[in-house]
């Protein structure tokens, strides 16, 4: 996951204009037209069309897959070729399969930087782009620090806050207070129970000062990884000095 600042970032943004016009203008024959680069990008059928563009070339893939393994088996394909094309160049790869499918922007950024590069687009990439990745295990470690002092150790952050119990502990002790049992669910054994806890956990954190997140309380509950980490990066980067 990207920090949120770093996809404010200007230079950062025109990155990713000046990448999807050039692969919207190399495509425009095939009408084709990509939008977002992770949504698009990630199942290896596009990446087959701008390969096979820019290199003049035709790949033995199946043309339309849905399955997961079908489109693993055509990104793995795609990439052996990208690789044998840079392979003079001895630069370092940044991608492989999991991270292109498992819709990874940055992995996708160095990936078409790369062929850019290497066929010589007529675009103006702009120099200089940092990117902050957001890592897991500092998130993991955080909470910890904080849910240690209640006896709960977390290691999987996507399942065990998904009910919304140790998001309420963790901000009642970020903010050095108790919250009344009766205002959540501790053992919550419905989907709206699970929502009411990260909904109320929300509002905990609108009360303490932070903006309102862009995760739905369902999201959460339903183990969407990315809405997780941006609600705990929220946490993270005000409280990380919080002992």
């Amino acid at each position: 996951m990207i920090d949120p600042t770093s996809r404010e970032d200007p230079k950062f943004k025109e990155l990713i204009k000046v990448l999807l016009d050039w692969i919207n203008d190399v495509l425009a024959e095939e009408r084709i037209i990509v939008k977002q680069l992770e949504e698009d990008l990630y199942d290896g059928q596009v990446l087959q069309k701008l390969l096979e563009k820019l290199g003049h070339c035709k790949l033995n893939v199946a043309e339309v897959t849905q399955s997961e393994t079908g489109q693993k088996q055509k990104l793995q394909t795609v990439l052996e070729a990208v690789q044998d094309l840079l392979r003079p160049h001895g630069w370092p790869l940044r991608w492989n399969v999991d991270s292109i499918h498992g819709k990874n922007l940055v992995a996708i950024l160095h990936l078409l930087v790369s062929l850019a590069m290497h066929f010589r687009a007529p675009i103006h990439l702009p120099e200089h782009v940092t990117v902050q990745v957001v890592v897991v295990r500092s998130l993991i470690t955080f909470v910890n620090k904080h849910l240690n002092k209640l006896n709960l150790e977390v290691t999987d952050l996507e399942t065990q806050f998904a009910d919304g119990v140790y998001l309420v502990l963790l901000l009642g002790l970020l903010e050095d207070y108790f919250v009344p049992l009766h205002n959540f669910y501790l053992t919550p054994d419905s989907f709206d129970q699970k929502v009411h806890n990260v909904a109320f956990a929300f509002e905990l954190m609108l009360d303490g000062g932070l903006k309102k997140p862009k995760a739905r309380p369902e999201d959460v509950v339903n183990l969407d990884l990315k809405s997780t980490l941006r609600v705990l990066y929220t946490l993270f980067t005000k409280y990380k000095d919080v002992e």
